[in-house]
């Protein structure tokens, strides 16, 4: 049945969801399919929260990802230059098609598979450093240099350039509200660079993702300059963000859930089925990318206007109960195909499998060199990145080794 009378505004705590944002899932899902809410930016917004409305509004072609169909005034997203914005994430059929298929042929899985050594290596040698010390922050010795340098080596990018690329990337995934300039000033240096290392490429084509890239539009001429750059851009900020967060998350995971953690290592064959219980519960995306329907629709029995924003909760579906049994807890021997941590439908993550690669990698590398690494602090002292878009901790303090006359209580 649809309804005939829109929701009232729900209200909803931003610091609770960022902090616990299954709880605050839960209670939506239970109180029913949609809600109106009012997001970060201060303007209103459709939250779905259960398995199977999700799961079909993410296939729905009436729900666009194009900007231009979002109501006039009613939707704030980050500012970027059309050089940057010309990206899959922002578009439809047939654009996004064509792009995808493009892009698809240079990145290809034979060169993600190359990677496999460089990735094994860059994990040894993070770890070598980490080994020298008693306690160390994963995500800054870990977590975060490991995909930055997977995806700095895919595209070509320079070792002299990489903390540049690091450093403008932290800035644009988790603003600082107190100081705006900087999202501005990352955007710019990042145009500039992307600008001159297309051109470096183009005089001297490498064997990488970004002169494939380059290829693919100057000799067919079906990608826009604008389409390349912002390919570029969202490789490289899709393929370090998400994957930081989704190594961070699981570590976290396997170290608070210790039962799991010594099945894994009992039994290391294990540790591709892990990473995708894991990805279902934590995973480093939230919220899909904002939808606008193109006409009013109905989602779970709700009617939602023609250019107001949607928000598809991959965290409320992940434990949904009615789709995942006993959904808070972590099964490894759980069915998890049909999980969304990596989207689905046209939409499907390009780098997943490089993302389950890294992932698979860094967490076997991690727990087979260190058989008593414990966290840090209380799991209450950890702080996530203010942030409904992405589920990522600001720092994961831990020991290395065992502290002689103490237990481990975490």
């Amino acid at each position: 049945m649809t309804s005939t009378n829109p929701p009232q505004q729900a209200f909803v705590d931003h610091a609770a969801l960022a902090a616990e944002p299954y709880d605050v899932y839960a209670r939506f899902r239970e109180a029913g399919p949609v809600h109106r809410i009012t997001g970060t930016d201060g303007l209103p917004a459709w939250l779905v929260t259960g398995y199977e409305d999700v799961r079909q509004a993410l296939t729905d072609p009436r729900l666009s990802l194009d900007k231009h169909n979002a109501t006039p005034g009613g939707y704030r997203g980050m500012a970027l230059p059309p050089a940057l914005d010309a990206n899959l994430l922002n578009m439809d059929p047939p654009d996004h098609t064509r792009i995808r298929r493009l892009v698809s042929r240079a990145f290809t899985p034979r060169r993600i598979e190359r990677l496999r050594e460089p990735i094994q290596r860059t994990a040894d040698q993070l770890l070598d450093a980490v080994a020298l010390q008693e306690r160390v922050d994963l995500i800054v010795s870990y977590a975060a240099p490991l995909p930055i340098t997977v995806i700095c080596d895919l595209l070509g990018v320079d070792q002299a350039d990489r903390l540049d690329f690091r450093a403008w990337t932290d800035i644009l995934v988790a603003p600082d509200p107190t100081r705006p300039a900087l999202a501005g000033e990352a955007v710019g240096s990042m145009l500039s660079f992307f600008t001159k290392l297309i051109a470096d490429k183009r005089k001297n084509p490498a064997d990488d993702l970004l002169s494939a890239m380059i290829a693919v539009r100057d000799e067919e001429d079906r990608l826009t300059e604008d389409e390349l750059m912002s390919l570029a851009f969202l490789v490289l900020v899709a393929g370090y963000e998400n994957t930081v967060h989704l190594i961070g998350n699981a570590i976290l995971a396997l170290l608070r859930h210790p039962d799991q953690l010594a099945e894994v290592r009992a039994e290391p064959g294990r540790l591709s089925a892990a990473v995708e219980e894991l990805a279902r519960f934590d995973g480093p995306v939230p919220l899909a990318v904002r939808r606008f329907p193109t006409e009013d629709i109905t989602i779970g029995g709700v009617t939602v206007p023609a250019g107001e924003t949607v928000l598809l909760s991959l965290a409320g579906a992940h434990r949904d109960p009615r789709r995942f049994t006993d959904p808070d807890r972590i099964d490894l021997d759980r069915d998890t195909s049909g999980h969304l941590a990596l989207g689905h439908g046209i939409h499907y993550c390009l780098g997943a499998p490089l993302a389950r690669m890294e992932t698979e990698i860094a967490l076997a590398t991690l727990f087979g060199r260190f058989p008593d690494l414990a966290l840090g602090v209380s799991p209450s002292e950890l702080r996530w990145r203010p942030s409904m878009r992405s589920r990522g901790l600001l720092a994961l303090p831990v020991r290395t080794a065992r502290v002689r006359g103490t237990t481990d209580d975490h």
